[in-house]
């Protein structure tokens, strides 16, 4: 069995936002996503069919839903569930560190 870690093999230049699959089945997938400073791009809008549940392992971001006027700011552990269909973006990571978040889509 091989052991890794969440905090490992993050990349020097991430002037692109990083996604690596950790994990894989039928009925679930997992990812980890690697941000600095990156958003969604102007009018781009989540739409999954699957429902995700994210939680922010390092860093800070903001999540802004459609039909929400506020974004709501996370911070280290806050995690929250995102329904299939529910329409979304990534407002703001930080760009003067890694935003390390965890997603599980099911």
């Amino acid at each position: 069995m091989k052991i890794e870690n969440i905090f490992e093999n993050i990349p020097n230049d991430i002037s692109k936002e990083v996604t690596k699959k950790i994990f894989e089945s039928k009925k679930i997938r997992i990812e980890k996503i690697i941000s600095k400073g990156h958003s969604s791009p102007k009018g781009f809008w989540y739409d999954q069919e699957e429902n995700e549940w994210v939680i922010l392992i390092k860093g800070k971001a903001k999540l802004l839903f459609e039909n929400e006027t506020e974004s709501v700011f996370l911070s280290e552990g806050d995690f929250v569930n995102i329904p299939s269909h529910t329409k979304h973006r990534v407002e703001w990571t930080e760009a003067s560190a890694v935003t390390i978040w965890l997603a599980i889509f099911y």
